[in-house]
């Protein structure tokens, strides 16, 4: 039975209750962030926090009374329920003004918040790591404000099983001929030992394990490239792979029937996520 935290209160799961009125169960309107915890500490949380600000400032949601006190509060859930490799998930919503309406409430509402955990042992010792990912392409039918971690994630979710429908492990997905990024992570491919990944815009999610890789990529003297690329661009590289929160730097090794490179696992990204695992545990919190 997990320890969890509700609006103040840390409660066992079974006893934890949000209201029907709950803006993000009506509207969907609320927004979350996911921290890892690697040895019983949290890697990349000022860069969850930060956006996590920056995405309620882009909504015109009101920031919780508790932000001051996010940190502790990941803390003692990680040691509340024995967390020594895992995650954290945290989401704000506009809360409950006491009943349905499309327009927002006054902002003297109080947000909730919940944040819970999960357990994942061996997290960063993935076997998925050693063998890869599938991926099939799909098209690109969300909402224009990716950058916003909303908890707005139907077409993911959906998108997620297209994949495994098709006998894949995960979805990239296209607009306008370019890919934007996958279900849950940010999409980059390997050519010529140059790294290619889309640029920041409201296209795509703003990754901390993005911002993360691509900096200690430059500090390894590996060249990074933003720019838009193609699924035939895909299938033409010499690596490819996914970053994201839980799943660190993930290589993929097939898109749409074809395989990348070898088929298996490149030597750079096996060792950019070398690289990332080492440099974020040292300064992890």
């Amino acid at each position: 039975m997990r320890t969890v935290y509700v609006n103040g209160d840390y409660l066992p799961e079974d006893e934890a209750k949000v209201s029907i009125f709950d803006r993000a169960f009506l509207m969907g309107d609320g927004v979350y962030e996911v921290t890892s915890v690697l040895g019983g500490k949290l890697i990349d949380f000022d860069g969850h926090r930060a956006r996590l600000e920056r995405s309620l400032d882009e909504l015109d949601m009101p920031h919780p009374s508790v932000m001051d006190d996010l940190l502790d509060i990941h803390r003692e859930l990680v040691r509340a329920n024995e967390i020594t490799d895992g995650l954290v998930y945290l989401q704000i919503t506009r809360g409950a003004p006491g009943d349905r309406d499309f327009a927002f409430p006054d902002r003297d509402t109080p947000p909730t918040v919940v944040l819970f955990t999960q357990n994942k042992p061996g997290l960063a010792d993935s076997p998925v790591a050693k063998q890869g990912l599938k991926i099939a392409s799909i098209e690109d039918l969300r909402w224009g404000r990716r950058d916003i971690k909303t908890t707005q994630l139907l077409y993911p979710s959906m998108g997620k099983m297209m994949a495994k429908k098709a006998g894949c492990d995960d979805a990239w997905m296209v607009q306008d001929g370019h890919v934007t990024e996958g279900t849950s992570n940010n999409a980059y491919i390997v050519k010529g030992n140059k790294i290619i990944t889309r640029a920041l815009s409201n296209d795509i999610l703003h990754g901390i394990t993005r911002a993360a890789v691509l900096r200690f990529a430059e500090e390894a003297q590996m060249q990074v490239e933003e720019r838009n690329f193609t699924i035939e661009e895909a299938k033409d590289a010499d690596e490819a792979f996914v970053t994201s929160a839980s799943a660190f730097v993930m290589p993929v090794v097939e898109i749409d029937g074809a395989s990348i490179g070898s088929g298996a696992p490149g030597t750079l990204v096996t060792r950019l996520r070398e690289i990332y695992l080492e440099e974020s545990l040292k300064v992890a919190i």
